[in-house]
């Protein structure tokens, strides 16, 4: 990581950057990464290494071309070093390269004996199965599966519906962002401060492709500042040509302006200037001028597609008969500049404190951007004398770059789409992998929004890379919407605080089905789900401030703010005991949660979240202990309580499953085991999509077990 950073605070082609480079080198050499090994000796090589210190790099060379199996290419890397050092010293070779010439020997005499291709190709993690792609691509809506359609009406705006029944797991949207940002975390001195120790986590930016949002190990830095890094030359020369050349010298003033104005200016640049002017301009005729004959009161956007006479065609008509915003020329709706241009802005909804803010910011990185028009010539390919003759008064006005980027900026409070991606959160030695979502970019998805909100949606949303996928998490039936959830679900709020908040961000009272079914129960006497339990007999507590028992025959009472006060205080021990976990403290962990367990079956029913919680983390504690049954046996109670919350077929039953196969696969308990890994993989495949990450360590993990002899072909029913 360190030497990752100081490749991006080095001036290209010097010492600093080659020793960076080959620094790196040798880290990802003694890690087994014998690719990304040589790739960085490229690098260090291309920079400028110091010739005196080119044995050492050679060697390393040879080295990892030699465990590759590559035999033609170590032969030459060794010839290639005997000449150096014989040029050098006049000897024999070192102990080093004598051992390199045996081990080259005994890969001959293999090579010879072997039948197969002669060269040996590199052993490495499992390559990943073949890329998800739609059945049949939707010829209106391109990204998008034949099986649903695009709608509109006055209630609902746009929205896909289900043109036929749909299973789950289907892949329904694959969809590239038109554009993203990595959202950006703490700078490096930030996170090195003086307690920070050597293990300080990895921000955002620092392990994953600024174009593309790939992870990478070995990040290559741009030339020209300290922020963007790629995983490879090639992203970060396309990167360059479509907007960082522009973006470079305005890294810290868009650090500043936050996030919303960098994905704002990086979707002009991706645009190109002419179209946004045409838009704009469009835009602000169909506002201002009633050259256009449309009927009384339609809205703007509406005004512009008829003067640019796009969304014709019936099959792109709502239920009001007026085109759908957003479509193209020949009816189309696609993941393209003038989809975005059409996502709405809700200008009139925002506060004026929130306009006034977005519009000063817009104004500041204009100005900024007026002042570095011209690309950054620290990249060593500086405007040309053609480029640097272009006037401004050739250039698109600030005017336009003003308007469309505020547009945008507003757009994004209700349209910006996080990208996630699962974060592994472990400690070094830690057999069991703890995974948490973690929002790594924001971006613009036209296809993916017009997916309207439910707070129990029918699909679910996964991210490879850049790359959107959008499937079927239940049976969706012919004519039903297509439904995702924006944040607020209905697992993880009560209706109230949904309501509020899809209220105050996206302008919308939400009535879905989980919302009505809800107000239905919190209008009657049944008990909540994972609430109180009763003092006396331990059944389900119900009521408002005053507390009564749902047994009929039990007349215990009990204060709500005086059992909201001990669940508060439970749950500040339960941080107490996570933090002794991450400092190693862990029999003392141990005893706090079995402790915090004890007091939280006095007073909470066995579905409330808290003791899914103590029981996850107490699995946790013995799984680091290496304590394996016990450490399953938590888990179990875990899963009990995330299935009565989220229900068995859930995202979330599908990782606690993903944690238990861990346990039983490190525990060799393996007819469990392989049963567990069917069901983790069956429930993750239907929501992150057979490809994710977590549905291919799975499939390793079968894979072991089922090689261990004398064990069954398959797991047992």
């Amino acid at each position: 990581m360190l030497y990752s950073q100081g490749t991006s605070h080095a001036r290209p082609n010097t010492q600093e950057m080659s020793l960076c480079f080959a620094n790196r080198s040798a880290a990802f050499f003694y890690q087994a990464q014998y690719e990304i090994c040589l790739e960085d000796i490229g690098r260090a090589q291309m920079h400028g290494y110091p010739e005196r210190l080119q044995p050492k790099l050679m060697l390393r060379k040879a080295k990892c071309l030699v465990a590759l199996g590559r035999r033609q290419e170590a032969a030459l890397a060794i010839r290639d070093l005997e000449q150096n050092v014989a040029a050098r010293e006049a000897g024999t070779g070192t102990p080093h390269l004598q051992d390199l010439q045996r081990r080259l020997r005994h890969l001959k005499t293999r090579g010879q004996e072997d039948k197969g291709p002669a060269e040996a190709h590199p052993t490495g993690p499992a390559p990943a199965s073949k890329e998800v792609h739609l059945k049949a691509e939707n010829e209106r809506i391109p990204g998008a599966a034949s099986s649903v359609s695009l709608c509109s009406d006055p209630s609902r705006g746009r929205h896909l519906i289900a043109t036929e029944d749909i299973l789950p797991g289907e892949l329904l949207v694959k969809e590239e962002a038109f554009v993203s940002v990595l959202n950006p975390g703490e700078t490096l001195w930030q996170r090195l401060g003086p307690e920070a120790g050597r293990d300080s986590g990895a921000a955002p930016g620092d392990l994953r492709c600024h174009r593309c949002l790939k992870p990478t190990m070995a990040t290559v830095p741009c030339q020209g500042c300290s922020y963007a890094k790629y995983c490879s030359r090639q992203c970060m020369q396309l990167a360059w040509e479509r907007y960082h050349r522009t973006e470079c010298s305005l890294g810290g003033t868009l650090l500043t302006l936050g996030v919303f104005c960098h994905v704002a200016l990086r979707t002009v640049l991706l645009a190109g200037f002419e179209l946004v002017d045409k838009l704009v301009k469009t835009l602000q005729g169909a506002v201002n001028s009633e050259a256009v004959s449309v009927p009384e009161g339609q809205p703007p956007m509406e005004k512009l597609d008829a003067q640019l006479g796009l969304g014709k065609g019936d099959q792109n008509r709502g239920l009001s008969g007026m085109p759908i915003p957003g479509c193209d020329r020949d009816g189309s709706y696609q993941s393209s500049y003038h989809a975005v241009f059409h996502l709405l802005p809700h200008t009139e909804r925002h506060s004026p404190e929130r306009k006034f803010l977005c519009g000063l910011s817009v104004v500041a990185l204009c100005k900024k951007l007026g002042e570095a028009y011209w690309p950054s010539p620290l990249w060593g390919q500086g405007p040309s004398k053609q480029e640097a003759a272009l006037t401004m008064e050739q250039s698109p006005r600030p005017s336009t770059w003003a308007v469309a980027m505020l547009r945008h900026v507003l757009q994004l409070h209700c349209n910006a789409q996080g990208v996630t991606a699962l974060q592994e959160a472990e400690s070094e030695g830690d057999l069991v992998t703890e995974r948490r979502q973690a929002r790594l970019a924001t971006g613009f998805f036209p296809v993916i929004s017009l997916l309207n909100h439910s707070c129990s949606p029918n699909t679910s949303l996964a991210f490879r890379g850049s790359v959107g996928t959008v499937q079927a998490s239940r049976l969706i039936a012919q004519g039903q919407e297509i439904l995702h959830c924006y944040g607020p679900h209905e697992c993880r709020m009560d209706v109230a605080t949904r309501q509020q908040k899809l209220r105050s961000q996206y302008f919308f009272d939400c009535c879905c089905q989980a919302c009505r079914d809800e107000e239905v129960r919190r209008a009657s006497t049944t008990p909540k789900r994972g609430g109180f339990r009763c003092p006396t007999c331990k059944a389900a507590l119900q009521g408002d401030d005053a507390l009564c028992c749902s047994r009929g025959s039990c007349t215990a009472v009990a204060s709500r703010p005086h059992l909201v006060g001990r669940l508060q205080d439970l749950q500040q021990r339960v941080e107490v005991a996570l933090e002794l976990l991450r400092g190693d403290k862990t029999a003392r962990a141990v005893q706090l949660l079995l402790g915090c367990r004890e007091e939280a079956e006095n007073f909470l029913t066995s579905e409330h979240m808290l003791m899914g919680e103590i029981e996850d983390h107490l699995a946790q504690a013995y799984a680091s202990l290496g304590d394996w049954p016990k450490s399953a046996a938590h888990l179990r109670n875990s899963l009990q309580v995330v299935e009565a919350q989220h229900g068995p077929a859930s995202v979330e039953i599908g990782h606690e499953l993903f944690k238990l196969a861990q346990v039983l696969f490190n525990g060799f308990a393996v007819t469990e085991a392989l049963n567990v890994i069917e069901k983790a993989e069956e429930v993750l495949s239907i929501h992150c999509g057979p490809e994710s990450e977590q549905v291919q360590e799975l499939q390793q993990m079968k894979a072991c077990l089922l090689e261990l002899p004398g064990l069954p072909t398959g797991p047992t029913a």
